[in-house]
């Protein structure tokens, strides 16, 4: 059986391959550059991959909550970042409602590990 940490920290990293893959996904131009595209096939294998570990000990509804509400704020952020995409008001509201909810989830629920 797979400890609790690295559980989260398998789901960190799958997170992390995640943006970059996605990250990389826009800068792919469909796949038509080469090494943007190299990142993407990449980094989704380690995700899956990673989310499969996490997903021993964990809840798929909890490893999925966190994975898709941390990804989306971490794309949203890189977004703006790298490519300078606006994110208005209620785009910022939503991503840090969004930020509340795996928050709830990390500290108040009791069904993430089996």
């Amino acid at each position: 059986m797979v400890p609790r940490t690295a559980s989260l920290l398998a789901l960190a990293v799958a997170i992390g391959a995640e943006t970059s893959a996605t990250t990389a996904l826009k800068a792919s131009h469909g796949f038509t550059r080469l090494w943007p595209s190299v990142i993407v096939v990449i980094g989704y294998a380690i995700a899956f991959y990673s989310m499969t570990i996490a997903l021993r000990t964990m809840p798929v509804g909890v490893v999925y909550a966190i994975w898709s509400g941390v990804g989306i704020t971490l794309i949203s952020l890189l977004g703006w970042l790298v490519y300078r995409e606006r994110l208005d008001v209620p785009a910022v509201l939503g991503i840090v409602l969004i930020c509340i909810g795996v928050l709830v989830i990390q500290i108040f629920s009791k069904s993430q590990a089996h």
